[in-house]
C-alpha cells in the first residue's frame, strides 16, 4: 500500500467512525483506538504535505492561527420567520395557506433550536463553505471554525447532488455551556448569558483551536439546490441524513391542524428534557412546489411560521423607573429591579413600554412584579402581586411630562401609545441615535464606529449630525482615546466607502419614521431620485404597493422640515447615492403602466413574488384585493372562488399565466 493509499484509507475510516460516534451515537471502536488513528494520520500528513486535503478529519482540531472573517453573499437570502405565540395565529397561518393553495397540503413540524444560524455549501460531496446568517443577504465565512464541529460532515457518502446548500443551527449543549461557565467563574471572568450567546460568540472566535475545544453541536433543517431528490422538505432531510448529516429525529408531518397542535402541546413540556436549548416549533408547508407558489413577504416566507413557547415568568421587586430617549424621540420607561434568574439569564431591568401599560398595572415603587422574557431582548413586566403590598409601599409610578435629557415638553400623537420628545434636532440621545442608525450594518455599514465612538465624537463637537461624518479626516481623530493612526484611517476609509451604498439603503439610513428596510426598497423602486421623493404628495406615495397613509404622511412631514432638507442636501454634496443607478433602471418597461393587477392562484412558470417583481419592472402596480379599479387578474390554477365570483360581478378580465407572459413579450 502506498503512502497516499494509507492516508486515504485512514481519512475514510476516521470520517466513518466520527459519523458513527457523533451523529448515530453508535461507536464501533474505543476513544483510544480513534485517537491513535488520528495521530497516525496527522503524522503522515505532516511528513507528506503534498497530500494535504481541506476536508481531512485532522481539520477537526482547528488551528491557533488567527484569521479575519470575509463576508460572503448568500446565493439564497436567509430570511427570518414570522413569529407567533398563540394557537389562534397558527390557525390563521394554516387557513391562509389552505386558501392560497386551494389543494391538499402537509405541514412539516420541527423543533426550533435556539442557536446561531449557519449556511453550509457542498460541492462534489465536500464542505467548501460555511457562512453565518449575517444580515440575511451576506454573512461571515466561518468555514475553518465549522470544520471543528464533529456533527457536521466534511465529506459525504451516498448519492448526493453535485452542488447544494444545507442550513441549520449551531448549538452549545447545556452540559458544555454549564461547564464553560463554571470555568469562567473560577477565573472570575464574565459568564455567558445563555447557550445561544455562547454558541454565537464561539463561532466568531478567530482561533479555531479554541472553537474545537468548545464542543459545539449542529442540527441541519433545510436543503436548497437545483437538483434536490424530492419535492417534500421532510423527505429531502431524510435523504440528507443518509449522506451523513445530523437531522433531528423529532420532525413530524401533520395532515391536519389538530395534528399540528398535538405536536406543539407535546413539545411544550418535553423540550425541557432535550440536551440543547429550544424556544419553539417551526411549521413549514412540506411541498417545495407549494412553497414556491406561496412565496415570500418582504421579510419572511408565507409557507413557514415559528410558534414560540410561552415565556417563563419570575417574581421580583421594583426599585425605580427610569426613562430612555430613542432616536425617533420615543420615550421608553424601564423598570429597575432586584436581580432575578429568568430563562438562563440574570434580569435587572424590564421594559414598561408606555404610559398606558404603567397605568394599567397600577405600579408603585416597591411592588413585587411578575417579569417575563418572551421574544424580546429586554424582559417585560406583565403583572403585580398586589397581595404582597405592605404598609411601606412607595409612591405610585406616574409617567414623566418632560424629556429627561433636554427638558422639552413631551407630546403624544393621536392614535399612538408612546410619548415623544419633539426636539429632534437638539436632543442629544436623538441626534446620537440617528447617527448610530445611519452607520449601522444594514444602513451605511460604516465599520469602526459604535455607540461609544459616536458619543465621544459628539461630546468633542467633531460631529453634530450624520453629514458631519464626511468632513472627518484621520488627523481629526487619531489622537483620541483608544484610537491611533491605523484605527483612524480605517474609520475614514469606511466612511468614504459608504458613498457607494445604494439608494435604497441611503433612504433607510436617513431614519425617517416608519421607513424600514422593506419600505425603503419599495420607495427606491418607485422613484428615480431623491428630488422626486422630496416633491411626492400623499396620493403619490399611497399609490405604491404596501405604503399606507401613516408612512406617506411621515415621509411628507420629514421633507417638509427645513432641517431635514438641509441635511439631505449636505449628504448629497458629500457624494452619497440619492438616485437609481443605470443598472437599477435597466430591464424596466412601461408595458403595464397604469395597470392595477391582482395575483391569484398557483403558477407553473414563476412564483407569486417573481410575478410581483415582473409587474413592477414593467410599470404595473400590485394590489391585494379586487375593486372596480382593478385592470385585470393574473390567474393561476386553483384561483379562489370568492375572487372569481367578485371578478365576474365587476366584469374584471382574468388573464392566464401564459397570456400574461405573451403580453409582456409582444413588441
Amino acid at each position: 500500500m502506498t503512502i497516499k493509499e494509507k492516508i486515504d484509507e485512514l481519512r475514510a475510516e476516521l470520517h466513518r467512525h466520527n459519523h458513527n460516534y457523533y451523529v448515530l451515537n453508535a461507536p464501533e471502536i474505543s476513544d483510544k483506538e480513534f485517537d491513535d488513528m488520528m495521530r497516525e494520520l496527522q503524522d503522515l500528513e505532516k511528513e507528506h504535505p503534498e497530500y494535504q486535503d481541506e476536508t481531512s478529519p485532522t481539520m477537526r482540531v482547528g488551528s491557533d492561527i488567527n484569521k479575519n472573517f470575509v463576508q460572503v453573499a448568500h446565493q439564497y437570502p436567509m430570511l427570518s420567520l414570522g413569529n407567533t405565540y398563540s394557537e389562534a395565529e397558527v390557525t390563521d397561518f394554516y387557513e391562509r395557506a389552505k386558501k392560497l393553495l386551494n389543494e391538499d397540503f402537509e405541514i412539516c413540524c420541527e423543533l426550533k433550536y435556539d442557536g446561531t444560524s449557519i449556511s453550509l455549501t457542498y460541492e462534489n460531496g465536500k464542505l467548501i463553505r460555511a457562512v453565518t446568517r449575517g444580515d440575511g443577504e451576506k454573512g461571515d465565512d466561518v468555514t475553518d471554525n465549522v470544520k471543528t464541529i464533529r456533527t457536521i460532515p466534511l465529506v459525504l457518502h451516498g448519492n448526493y447532488p453535485s452542488s447544494f446548500e444545507i442550513r441549520g443551527e449551531i448549538l452549545m449543549p447545556w452540559v458544555v455551556f454549564e461547564q464553560l461557565n463554571r470555568e469562567k467563574e473560577a477565573r472570575e471572568e464574565p459568564l455567558f448569558a445563555n447557550p445561544r450567546n455562547a454558541a454565537s460568540g464561539t463561532l466568531k472566535l478567530q482561533n479555531s483551536a479554541i472553537v474545537a475545544s468548545r464542543k459545539l453541536d449542529a442540527y441541519l433543517y433545510y436543503l436548497l439546490g437545483e437538483e434536490l431528490p424530492c419535492d417534500g422538505h421532510y423527505e429531502n432531510l431524510q435523504v440528507a441524513a443518509g449522506w451523513g448529516f445530523k437531522i433531528s429525529d423529532h420532525m413530524k408531518k401533520a395532515r391536519t391542524l389538530e395534528e399540528v397542535f398535538q405536536y406543539i402541546r407535546y413539545w411544550d413540556t418535553e423540550r425541557k428534557n432535550l440536551p440543547v436549548a429550544t424556544d419553539g416549533i417551526v411549521l413549514k408547508v412540506n411541498s417545495l412546489r407549494q412553497q414556491r407558489n406561496l412565496g415570500y413577504t418582504a421579510k419572511s416566507p408565507r409557507w413557514a411560521i415559528a410558534y414560540k413557547f410561552q415565556a417563563e415568568r419570575a417574581l421580583t421587586r421594583l426599585n425605580k423607573v427610569s426613562y430612555q430617549v430613542g432616536r425617533t424621540g420615543a420615550i421608553t420607561p424601564v423598570a429597575n429591579l432586584d436581580p432575578v434568574q429568568l430563562s438562563g439569564t440574570i434580569v435587572k431591568r424590564a421594559s414598561l413600554h408606555n404610559a398606558d401599560i404603567i397605568e394599567g398595572l397600577d405600579l408603585h415603587i416597591g411592588d413585587m412584579v411578575y417579569v417575563e422574557k418572551g421574544g424580546e431582548i429586554i424582559p417585560k413586566i406583565t403583572g403585580v402581586d398586589t397581595d404582597a403590598r405592605g404598609m411601606m409601599i412607595g409612591e405610585k409610578v406616574r409617567f414623566i411630562t418632560r424629556c429627561p435629557e433636554c427638558g422639552s415638553k413631551l407630546i403624544r400623537y393621536e392614535g399612538e401609545a408612546a410619548h415623544y420628545c419633539p426636539n429632534e434636532t437638539a436632543c442629544p440621545p436623538q441626534i446620537k441615535g440617528k447617527i448610530e442608525h445611519f452607520i449601522s450594518r444594514r444602513a451605511m455599514n460604516i465599520d469602526g464606529l459604535g455607540p461609544e465612538t459616536v458619543d465621544l465624537f459628539y461630546r468633542l463637537n467633531l460631529i453634530h449630525d450624520t453629514a458631519d461624518l464626511y468632513k472627518l479626516y484621520p488627523d481629526d481623530i487619531k489622537n483620541l482615546d483608544r484610537m491611533g493612526q491605523k484605527s483612524a484611517e480605517n474609520i475614514i476609509r469606511s466612511i468614504n466607502a459608504s458613498r457607494e451604498v445604494p439608494f435604497e439603503r441611503v433612504l433607510f439610513a436617513l431614519g425617517i419614521r416608519f421607513v424600514g428596510e422593506t419600505v425603503a426598497k419599495k420607495i427606491a423602486k418607485s422613484f428615480n431620485n431623491i428630488e422626486e421623493l422630496k416633491n411626492a404628495d400623499i396620493d403619490t406615495l399611497t399609490g405604491i404597493d404596501e405604503i399606507g397613509e401613516k408612512i406617506a404622511q411621515s415621509i411628507v412631514s420629514y421633507f417638509a422640515t427645513p432641517a431635514n432638507r438641509d441635511l439631505v442636501e449636505r449628504l448629497q454634496a458629500a457624494g452619497l447615492q440619492f438616485a437609481k443607478t443605470e443598472e437599477d433602471r435597466s430591464g424596466y418597461t412601461d408595458k403595464l403602466a397604469g395597470k392595477s393587477i391582482v395575483i391569484s392562484g398557483v403558477f407553473a412558470h414563476h412564483s407569486r413574488d417573481e410575478y410581483k417583481d415582473i409587474i413592477e419592472k414593467n410599470g404595473g402596480k400590485n394590489v391585494g384585493s379586487i375593486s372596480s379599479k382593478t385592470s385585470f387578474i393574473l390567474a393561476g390554477d386553483n384561483m379562489g372562488p370568492a375572487k372569481l365570483e367578485k371578478a365576474k360581478k365587476l366584469n374584471i378580465d382574468i388573464v392566464s399565466e401564459d397570456e400574461f407572459l405573451k403580453m409582456l413579450n409582444a413588441d
